[in-house]
């Protein structure tokens, strides 16, 4: 079942409090510190993880225009994508970890809240109608992303992308007795 608005915009809310509470509570070590499962440290992986908001916000209209396109179309253009799979990987990578210099621990979470209240601003002006709009998508990219996704799916895509990668943190979350 498709998760609502309210569970979207909960889901948002605890990944900025999670955030918030990981950084205010890591020491520089930590975040320096390899994280599991990746080859990112802790510090370029919580970014990676804001990423994925940011990247939403650029979906959106993307997804507003491709969801009104032929379908034949639509599933060009995530064909194509797919085919880049491999050069995207290499972006997706050395760009978290050079932007992770830039929105480093000192200012991630800024940007995460000024992102999430964007696309919170966003998701509260949509419509059912809007929200069940969807286009294809290149379902290689990511384990989240499948062959056709809705809005509401496109809207949901960052806090499973956030859990997904918290999971991969070498950091103990401050509020659990075990690692994040």
């Amino acid at each position: 079942m498709d998760p609502t608005r309210d569970e979207i915009l909960a889901g948002y809310s605890r990944a900025r409090r999670d955030l918030l509470a990981l950084l205010q509570t890591a020491a520089p070590k930590d975040l320096d510190r390899r994280s599991d499962g990746t080859r990112w440290t802790n510090e370029e992986l919580l970014f990676h993880m804001v990423f994925g908001y940011m990247v939403v916000r650029a979906l959106l209209p993307l997804v507003h225009v491709v969801s009104r396109l032929p379908r034949p179309v639509g599933r060009a253009f995530a064909a194509i994508l797919n085919a880049g799979t491999g050069p995207f990987d290499v972006v997706n990578y050395w760009g978290s970890r050079a932007a992770a210099r830039v929105y480093n621990r000192r200012r991630m979470s800024q940007k995460l809240d000024k992102t999430i209240a964007a696309l919170s601003r966003r998701l509260e002006r949509e419509t059912s109608q809007s929200l069940a709009r969807s286009m294809p998508f290149p379902d290689r990219w990511d384990p989240f992303f499948t062959p056709l996704m809705t809005l509401n799916d496109v809207y949901a895509y960052p806090t499973l992308h956030f859990d997904f990668h918290a999971r991969q943190l070498s950091l103990r979350h401050p509020d659990a007795p075990g690692t994040f």
